[in-house]
């Protein structure tokens, strides 16, 4: 068989261990007794999904500890984009194209940079797979046996991941494919770090990137607040969040928001119904969805009461953008989806429908104009220089990835922090619904001390006792 010619069966599994010839003599660095984790010689990073403050710190902080440790540390470029293309033939990954050998001089002081040194994607391998007899469906894994044999080829023993609940799966994925080969086959052990701006992952408190963006954001509100209170106007702000409301309640309590709107809060006296088909019955099923009505009536309430009781025409309203995915479905048909299948929600512009729409109820129970103008806030935030909190979680949680597969030898499991930055490891199965596959996501408890805070603050900004809890007026 000539060298990198793929099977009949199966065209991507069949590719010699190091054939790229790009493998590298071992570093000077190492010692030829034998030590633990000595299995892990060649690891792989790869970033997935949006940019984070602290991305390079993660980067930086796990590739030095394997450097350090006398292992190789391939840094794919753009996500998995480059990963899923693989081909023996048609298709190899090419160093300082696809990916790049880091080094010491890469990797050495740039904790606080900007950006994402290998950069990122949102390409998804794991596309189509929605439950574990997906896996066995050779259709639906040919991306996956393209990263699988991308890695076999560059000899990578294992495989760091970074990236939000997206990314999380895709690990997954990959995790429980590899499961399902054969004997004998190639094992590339993974590890997953959790990045989300949104702070909304199961296992862990905080995210790296949440304190920074939560501190951007939170300033452009504060001047944004300036400029209301100077001009006798409203902004709704409307902020990154797409499943919980971590982010946009963390920017409303520090930018001093006189209400905050998150998706823990469309039950909250803010919801209706409507039918959508059911594909499993073939007729239809009742939803609950955001009832728009109800939250323009909400706002234009707010602003009525800051003039009748404390004399005060302006005002910010924070929405947490995942809101708009709770709309009624004939409100999203046209909106665009992203390779992972979400709503494009930066393209619905939920702040400018809602600004609108409040607008409109203002003048019709008022007969007075107001101006209130939309703004969306997020994009500012993700390569923001990062806070120093963000830096040293981040930094911890890179040094992790190394000690879980070196000092712990672990495989299929998210680094974790608790406490004083106290590293743990949580298995896939505990972050991953066995059924359908999906990731579990962190929400704001209604009630609880977070969401306690939020509403006794934006009471008092408002200097008058409205929304309780449950949703009531008081």
């Amino acid at each position: 068989m000539d060298e990198g010619k793929p099977t009949e069966e199966n065209p991507m599994l069949d590719v010699p261990r190091g054939s790229s010839g790009s493998a590298q003599e071992p570093d000077e660095r190492r010692s030829p007794v034998r030590q633990k984790g000595d299995d892990i010689r060649r690891v792989g990073i790869v970033f997935s999904g949006g940019p984070a403050p602290a991305a390079n710190a993660v980067i930086a902080a796990a590739a030095i500890s394997l450097l350090d440790d006398g292992r190789e540390v391939i840094g794919f470029f753009d996500g998995y984009t480059h990963l899923q293309e693989y081909h023996p033939i048609t298709h190899r990954l090419q160093v300082e194209r696809h990916y790049r050998i880091l080094t010491d001089r890469d990797v050495l002081g740039i904790r606080n940079r900007r950006g994402i040194l290998i950069g990122t994607a949102r390409a998804n391998p794991g596309r189509g797979i929605e439950c574990e007899q997906d896996l066995q469906d050779p259709a639906k894994t040919g991306r996956l046996a393209a990263v699988y044999s991308a890695l076999v080829d560059l000899e990578i023993d294992a495989l760091i991941s970074i990236g939000g609940d997206d990314t999380l799966k895709t690990a997954n994925y990959l995790y429980l494919f590899q499961r399902r080969l054969p004997e004998g086959a190639r094992r590339i052990r993974i590890v997953h770090l959790p990045k989300t701006i949104d702070n909304d992952y199961w296992g862990i408190d905080f995210t790296f990137g949440f304190f920074t963006s939560v501190d951007v954001m939170a300033k452009e509100l504060l001047n944004l607040r300036a400029d209301a209170q100077s001009s006798g106007s409203w902004f709704i702000v409307e902020t990154m969040g797409r499943k919980a409301g971590w982010l946009s309640y963390g920017t409303a309590i520090a930018g001093e928001a006189n209400l905050v709107v998150a998706t823990e809060d469309v039950e909250d006296g803010l919801s209706g119904e409507e039918e959508v088909p059911d594909p499993d019955t073939g007729g239809t099923r009742t939803v609950r969805c955001l009832d728009p009505d109800l939250l323009v009536e909400r706002i234009v309430d707010l602003m009525l009461q800051r003039e009748q009781q404390v004399h005060k025409a302006y005002g910010i309203v924070v929405l947490a953008e995942g809101v708009a995915e709770m709309l009624p479905s004939s409100l999203l048909a046209d909106v665009p989806r992203d390779p992972h299948g979400h709503i494009s929600l930066g393209k619905l512009d939920l702040g400018r429908m809602v600004s609108e729409a409040v607008k409109t109820r203002y003048h019709e129970r008022t007969g007075r104009e107001k101006k209130v103008t939309s703004v969306q806030l997020g994009y500012e935030s993700r390569c923001a220089p990062p806070h120093a909190f963000d830096v040293m979680l981040g930094s911890q949680l890179g040094i992790g990835a190394y000690r879980a597969l070196v000092e712990e030898g672990l495989d299929g499991h998210m680094v974790s922090v608790s406490g004083q930055l106290d590293l743990h490891y949580v298995p896939f199965e505990e972050l991953v619904d066995a059924c359908t596959l999906r990731t579990r996501v962190r929400y704001i408890t209604p009630g609880s001390d977070f969401h306690r805070l939020a509403r006794f603050l934006e009471t008092r900004a408002a200097a008058t006792p409205h929304w309780k809890v449950d949703g009531s007026q008081r």
